[in-house]
């Protein structure tokens, strides 16, 4: 929550000195310009620190002001990402489970190179149709939403068909998640068989990072990268879009540093094939 509530502000505050950045290279002081606009000088200022979230309209003001109406819709643009940056779950699933798959499909759709880093679960794009169903489930009662498990299932599904296309995806888990039991033995079962399946299409890199491997760099939280310019974290109480440019290099470096301590090939089938084993 507090990593979240960070990353917003950083990005409002990364707002802001572009927004003064604008203003100085017109040539104005902040009195100047809240006066050009109509503003008590406090406001400008408050927009400038990242205290306080511009609106479209204030954008527009403000390059209107400082002679730049050509950066308008850049910062509006970006304005708009900071605000979806941090969604609680409650939000983004008021309308039921299926909503909240259909929302992320334009993402998917644009997404040529899929990273993904999970410590705890198999993630999406790998899921078999009963674990998926088994985890919603658990979501679905954990927040009490309504039941409209079947359709939202469906929708994850048919996002998958990605994973047959030619994009690519690079998938890093650590060893625990082949061991929780998502469902039960037979589902999990079932889920571990289709991972070495899957990890045999040309689109698809599965590695795992053993368990006794010894490290430095201990697990993080679980992130999607897709391309070079989105990161979603999904936390506890709400879903974290990370788009500003350094943050997101960021995960890229952890996901290459993760890659470096697994296996994958023959090490990684070895390790997917011993969880199944131990389910007998």
């Amino acid at each position: 929550m507090e990593a979240a509530s960070s990353s917003v502000q950083a990005a409002r505050k990364a707002l802001g000195r572009r927004l003064g950045e604008i203003r100085s290279a017109a040539g104005l002081t902040k009195r100047a310009l809240a006066e050009r606009v109509g503003w008590h000088e406090s406001k400008a200022s408050r927009f400038e620190s990242g205290t306080r979230a511009p609106s479209e309209r204030d954008l527009r003001d403000w390059c209107h002001a400082c002679g730049a109406d050509d950066q308008a819709e850049d910062l509006v643009s970006t304005a708009r990402g900071i605000e979806g940056m941090y969604v609680e779950w409650h939000s983004m699933e008021r309308a039921g489970l299926t909503w909240a798959q259909r929302s992320v499909l334009p993402l998917w759709e644009r997404t040529q190179r899929f990273r993904f880093y999970s410590p705890w679960l198999i993630p999406g794009p790998v899921q078999t149709a009963s674990y998926i169903k088994a985890l919603l489930t658990s979501v679905r009662d954990r927040r009490r939403l309504k039941d409209d498990i079947d359709t939202a299932v469906e929708v994850r599904v048919e996002k998958q068909k990605a994973v047959y296309s030619n994009r690519q995806f690079a998938i890093l888990l650590e060893e625990d998640a082949l061991y929780h039991r998502v469902g039960g033995a037979e589902i999990l079962a079932g889920q571990l068989g289709y991972l070495l399946t899957v990890m045999a299409l040309p689109t698809v890199s599965i590695g795992i990072i053993p368990r006794d491997v010894e490290r430095a760099f201990m697990p993080v939280e679980g992130f999607f990268l897709f391309d070079e310019h989105t990161v979603n974290v999904e936390l506890v109480s709400a879903y974290l879009t990370v788009v500003q440019k350094h943050e997101v290099a960021m995960y890229v470096e952890t996901f290459t540093d993760l890659a470096k301590l697994a296996v994958h090939g023959h090490g990684a089938r070895d390790l997917i094939t011993k969880a199944i084993n131990s389910l007998d």
